[in-house]
């Protein structure tokens, strides 16, 4: 059944016009595109200032700062971005954080040391972080119920598309040009998206309903009848004023738990697969591993991979569910990451791996896919679902705080623990997280498809049948 947002279950629930909900979210999803170009900047650009002969040469050290920096700017925009969204409004607060992008990728073009550098990267994530919490949760207050997985998963999409911009323009532009295409990309997403509705939600939630009901019009098309939607959204608004929200509610009722755990644990596993080392550090892996295939291009290739299996996320999120996809993705990205580590394991034991290139390729290939069809898209999903709406700004800083945390761990600690350890190991390592993430996506995570609001959030409360739905 689609979600009707309906509370009798009289079927008298029209379906609204989608046109206006698609364009909204491809526009705030620009701003994901610009959080891709800045996530995978280091992975075409770092090799080059590695080299001897280019005009800043840098150590792997102060490199794993580069990379890691962004996630620690990060935590920051993550904390700030909720209390934002909650005062100056969604659309305000994203059109905002062009500020800190344009800001980055101007100093990043006249940058002639190393410390401008890492300031830029570090005011580059305050972006970050604040968009990879706003543009989900606006996607997930303008959308009707039926479409919330499609729109749910563009952010993801549009992240993708970036990263393979950046592999690309990485690779046959200039370090200036470079950046200035990434600064081009967020003044595109400014015009486009200063043109969009407020959420209806936060409307509401502000006691101006009169541009809830105009926000609703658009969103929905003249012929919809937005009167039920909105008193849904009021009666929540109700709720949530008559109890002041405190950061204590995300742990007062069994439901709140519940929805804090399989957030924060979705967000556990996803960044502690390695996918942001293996994205920061693509170009170098595939260096280390010999493959006969250029790093440059190899890297390309996995970044195409991955941009079209996110767009086919979007298209399958809402029939296949939330649940199969991330036990699928996650004992998938498992095996492959066994395989990436088996591949570097003979050739650290001096063994001809020559007939074995096409190995890293493959391995990286397929746990991308998995990756995009589950493990990446879903976690941000989720964290637009599975909260009301007096909680979500709160939740949701926290669960991108903990996401950047992990980042700025792995990012950091990745090229130490290939030193330490061997690659080998480090892939065996992210492995076995990905087999207790299938675990606990199966025990703990609850299925969000075709659910209103209200539905999950008395799943959530109930006895038992948490465990148990669509699995």
């Amino acid at each position: 059944m689609e979600g009707t947002g309906m509370i009798t279950g009289a079927p008298v629930h029209r379906e609204g016009k989608k046109l206006w909900q698609y364009l909204a979210s491809i526009s705030a999803s620009i701003m994901a595109v610009g959080v891709g170009t800045a996530l995978a900047w280091t992975s075409p650009v770092l090799p080059q200032l590695y080299e001897p002969d280019s005009w800043l040469v840098i150590t792997k050290e102060q490199g794993s700062w580069v990379s890691s920096l962004l996630a620690l700017g990060a935590m920051l925009g993550a904390i700030l971005s909720g209390p934002m969204a909650d005062k100056l409004g969604r659309k305000k607060s994203l059109l905002l954080l062009t500020a800190p992008f344009l800001l980055s990728w101007v100093i990043i073009i006249f940058a002639s040391v190393l410390w401008l550098i890492n300031v830029a990267r570090f005011i580059v994530g305050v972006g970050v972080g604040a968009a990879c919490v706003l543009v989900p949760t606006y996607i997930s207050e303008i959308a009707e119920t039926s479409t919330r997985g499609t729109l749910g998963a563009m952010f993801q999409l549009f992240l993708t598309v970036g990263i393979l911009l950046a592999f690309v323009l990485g690779a046959v532009l200039s370090y200036t040009a470079f950046a200035i295409i990434c600064a081009l990309i967020e003044i595109a997403f400014f015009a486009s998206f200063v043109w969009m509705p407020e959420s209806p939600v936060w409307l509401v939630n502000e006691k101006r309903k009169p541009e809830a009901t105009l926000a609703m019009t658009v969103f929905r098309g003249d012929s919809y009848d937005p009167s039920e939607e909105l008193a849904e959204m009021q009666r929540e608004a109700e709720q949530a004023a008559s109890r002041k929200s405190s950061i204590f509610d995300l742990i007062r009722t069994r439901a709140a738990k519940k929805a804090l755990l399989a957030s924060l644990g979705s967000m556990f596993f996803q960044q502690l697969s390695g996918i942001n080392a293996v994205i920061f550090y693509t170009v170098t892996i595939f260096q280390a591993s010999g493959s006969s295939m250029s790093p440059e291009l190899a890297s390309i290739v996995v970044a195409i991979v991955q941009t079209v299996m996110s767009g086919v996320a979007a298209i399958i999120v809402d029939r296949a569910g939330r649940k199969p996809l991330l036990i699928f993705s996650s004992s998938a990205m498992a095996v492959s990451l066994v395989a990436l580590g088996l591949y570097f394991n003979i050739k650290a034991n001096g063994n001809d791996v020559s007939n074995l290139g096409w190995l890293p390729l493959t391995s990286l290939t397929l746990f991308m896919i998995s990756f995009s069809i589950g493990m990446g898209p879903i976690p941000w999903m989720l964290m637009g679902e599975l909260f009301p709406a007096e909680t979500k700004a709160v939740a949701s800083g926290i669960a991108v705080m903990l996401n950047w945390f992990l980042v700025f761990l792995v990012t950091k600690t990745f090229p130490m623990m290939n030193d330490e350890l061997g690659a080998d190991a480090t892939f065996w390592i992210f492995a076995g997280i990905m087999v207790v993430g299938t675990a606990f996506t199966y025990f703990v995570i609850p299925e969000t498809k075709g659910k209103s609001s209200q539905e999950i959030q008395e799943e959530l409360q109930g006895n038992g049948r948490f465990k148990t739905t669509n699995a």
